[in-house]
C-alpha cells in the first residue's frame, strides 16, 4: 500500500508533466487568402491582396541567434518583390525562450532601426501552443492546408506559399532566406 502512495503521486506528475498541449482549433479558413490579420500598427492585412504572388511566412524574434536572418529577409525582399511577384510577411512570436519580449511598437522599431525592414510584420501571435493563431493552425495541418503536418520548431521558420495560395514548403529555420533553394523557388 506504501508503494501505491509512492507511485501513485510520481505517475500524476508524469502525466502533468508530459501531457501534450490542447490546441483549441479555431480555423475555419479554406485559403490563405481567406485570412485577415493585423499589422503591426493594428490595421487589418488582407491576404487577399497577395493573390498571384509567392508568399513567404516566417516567424520573427529579435533577441534570437537566428535574428541577423531579418538582414537576408530584407534583401531578398528587396531584389524579388518587384520584379517577381514575391512578399515575406513576417509574424513576431515569443513562443521560444521568450526572445520577443517587445510590443508592436518596440519590434517595428527595433526591425526598422537595425535592418531596415520594410517587408509587412504583423502584430505578435502565438506560433505553436494552446493559443496558436488560426493562420499558423492553418500553416501546421495537413487538414487545413492540404499538403502537410508540420511543427513550427523555432523562431525564423519559413513557410512557402505558392502564387495559387498553396503551401509548397516548409523550410527550417537554420537554413538562411537567401539560400539557394529558396531564391531558385522565388525566380521560377
Amino acid at each position: 500500500m506504501k508503494l501505491l502512495y509512492i507511485i501513485l503521486p510520481i505517475l500524476l506528475f508524469a502525466y502533468y508533466i508530459f501531457r501534450e498541449q490542447k490546441v483549441k482549433i479555431t480555423n475555419t479558413k479554406t485559403s490563405i487568402y481567406d485570412f485577415i490579420v493585423k499589422d503591426l500598427q493594428g490595421n487589418d492585412f488582407n491576404f487577399s491582396t497577395l493573390k498571384g504572388k509567392k508568399i513567404m511566412i516566417v516567424n520573427t524574434a529579435s533577441k534570437c541567434g537566428l535574428t541577423p536572418q531579418y538582414e537576408q529577409l530584407q534583401e531578398i525582399y528587396e531584389a524579388y518583390n518587384n520584379s517577381n511577384n514575391f512578399t515575406i510577411v513576417g509574424f513576431p512570436a515569443n513562443n521560444f525562450l521568450y526572445q520577443e519580449p517587445g510590443d508592436s511598437e518596440d519590434i517595428q522599431e527595433f526591425c526598422q532601426l537595425n535592418y531596415g525592414v520594410t517587408f509587412p510584420m504583423m502584430e505578435k501571435i502565438d506560433v505553436k501552443g494552446k493559443n496558436q493563431a488560426e493562420i499558423y493552425q492553418f500553416l501546421t495541418r495537413k487538414k487545413f492546408n492540404g499538403v502537410q503536418d508540420s511543427k513550427v520548431t523555432w523562431n525564423f521558420q519559413k513557410f512557402l506559399i505558392g502564387r495559387d495560395g498553396k503551401l509548397e514548403k516548409v523550410i527550417s529555420p537554420k537554413i538562411k532566406p537567401n539560400d539557394p533553394s529558396i531564391v531558385n523557388w522565388i525566380t521560377k
